[in-house]
């Protein structure tokens, strides 16, 4: 298992620990929505909507075949498949994150429209031409050769497809604050800067679209969490479940280092021609 695994895999027992959680809270997994898990699986900076701006910008219809870049828990390939009624399939290296996205989809009845495997985003084994869009969701700090994730999302998209990355990138405030959620330790963090992400991805063959910087809504939308959860309680189930005692650190973290613009929160659109 790799550094990268490991940390997210955390002490085990994923899929048991989240439904102990949901059904502590009365929650019936039978009728689930994919909007109900967002406190859980949609682990990126500014969550569901996040995920929304993900799904305008793919430009993608029922009939998309959507590949998802370092899945996770499965969040932004569900809100797709929910919304637009795609077929998303995602790679992730962390087996028991792929164990619980699948679970997650069939509570929420989207089990026939994505599915998970364990694999290399940096090397699919899908064939090249194979789907019509590509996305990757703060993925790439975990990734130290960005140039082979990227050619690899230009390898296996078909051509006038598109491809959407939302990541966290290097500020310029210096050094991050660690531990953050993705990483205790600058040992297997590899943050790109804005200027270095465009020269990466035009370096992979791609056209960049759009360019977004949402760093200020990011530190709002941290504030606007951590406002609700001293307002009405933390949610049934969060990122806790994974990252541990740690996760208080981490997210403080993380507000610390929007703050102090020691990381910024950068989408981009691309087209393959």
């Amino acid at each position: 298992m790799s550094a990268v695994s490991r940390f997210y895999s955390g002490p085990g027992g994923l899929v048991a620990a989240v439904t102990a959680a949901l059904d502590a809270a009365g929650l019936d997994r039978r009728s689930l929505r994919a909007a109900d898990l967002a406190p859980l699986d949609e682990f990126h900076i500014r969550g569901r909507a996040a995920s929304l701006e993900i799904a305008r910008e793919l430009a993608i219809t029922k009939d998309s075949h959507v590949l998802d870049l370092g899945s996770g828990l499965g969040g932004p390939a569900r809100t797709l498949a929910e919304l637009i009624g795609c077929r998303v399939t995602g790679i992730d290296l962390t087996a028991e994150f792929c164990a619980l996205a699948t679970v997650l989809s069939t509570w929420t009845g989207l089990a026939d429209r994505v599915q998970f495997h364990v694999g290399d985003a940096t090397s699919t084994g899908l064939p090249d031409f194979s789907v019509d869009a590509v996305m990757t969701v703060h993925v790439a700090m975990n990734i130290a050769d960005k140039p082979a994730l990227y050619a690899e999302a230009f390898r296996v998209l078909r051509p006038g497809g598109r491809f959407v990355v939302y990541d966290v990138l290097q500020g310029e405030g210096g050094d991050l604050h660690y531990p953050v959620p993705w990483a205790a330790d600058s040992s297997t963090s590899f943050l790109a800067t804005t200027a270095e992400m465009r020269e990466l991805l035009s370096a992979a063959g791609f056209r960049i679209v759009s360019e977004t910087d949402s760093s200020d809504e990011s530190l709002e939308w941290f504030q606007m969490v951590r406002a609700g959860i001293e307002r009405d309680g933390p949610p049934p189930v969060t990122f806790a479940t994974f990252l541990g005692q740690s996760f208080g650190a981490m997210a403080a973290n993380q507000v610390s280092n929007l703050a102090e613009r020691r990381i910024r929160t950068v989408m981009f659109t691309c087209s393959r021609s």
